[in-house]
């Protein structure tokens, strides 16, 4: 019981995969972060061009 404890305490295969499920997230944050960002910025320069464009 003990040597399986040790066993699965060493192993290191579920941490890869917490590591690369935590990268996932801080990267599908900040991609809608960027998104957000972005479409106000294009929208007001698309706004900007219509006004003088009119």
């Amino acid at each position: 019981m003990i040597r399986m404890a040790r066993e699965l305490w060493k192993d290191e295969a579920g941490v890869s995969t917490v590591e690369y499920a935590l990268l996932l997230g801080v990267l599908v944050v900040g991609a809608g972060v960027a998104w957000t960002v972005l479409t106000s910025a294009i929208s007001a320069a698309i706004t900007d061009v219509a006004d003088t464009l009119s």
